[in-house]
């Protein structure tokens, strides 16, 4: 008896999807992603926010985008992501679609029914694409782990309480408790 076969989709499907659902693509896979909570949309606001005031503040060239943003991570029409944050200081990288490679900087915020994406299969697929910094945002444990790509100096494990260097940026620290108080 032969095994059923998996399917395999492409970016074609993603765009053929019923208006407002939303799904990512890996390796031909498809996950399929739920609304997000609240306190998953209020970290989105405040970091986008405070990173972009950031790099305005120093006349970057870097830009800031919220999901929901295409990113094509890799030279093919099987993986497609929407990253909680993506960070691009390549702006040949950008055009009418999204993001046609890695982003330098990409924050997910796990949300409670899929964090092993965030945590396994997305953590291979970024650093393997050439993201430099990659964080994941526990909002329920408080937590942010800080993958650096380039140096791997300032990987860790952070509390939100936590001064969090940035390993893209020098002079830049996030401290999520007091971004959180100050609204």
């Amino acid at each position: 008896m032969a095994l059923p076969q998996e399917q395999i989709y492409t970016v074609e499907d993603i765009y053929a999807l019923p208006d407002g659902q939303r799904a990512e693509l890996i390796d031909g896979q498809m996950y399929i992603m739920a609304p997000p909570i609240r306190i998953h949309q209020h970290l989105v606001m405040i970091l986008s926010a405070y990173i972009h005031n950031y790099i305005k503040s120093k006349n970057g060239s870097c830009l800031v985008y919220p999901a929901p943003f295409a990113v094509f991570l890799n030279e093919d029409d099987r993986n497609y992501v929407e990253p909680d944050i993506s960070v691009i200081c390549d702006r040949n990288k950008l055009n009418d679609k999204g993001c046609a490679g890695a982003p330098d900087w990409v924050i997910e915020i796990t949300s409670p029914s899929n964090p092993e994406n965030d945590y396994g299969i997305k953590l291979f697929k970024y650093r393997t694409a050439g993201v430099r910094e990659y964080w994941i945002v526990n909002p329920q444990k408080h937590t942010v782990n800080v993958y650096d790509f380039e140096q791997e100096k300032k990987s860790n494990l952070y509390a939100f309480s936590d001064t969090i260097p940035i390993c893209i940026y020098e002079d830049l620290t996030i401290n999520i408790d007091e971004l959180l108080a100050t609204e």
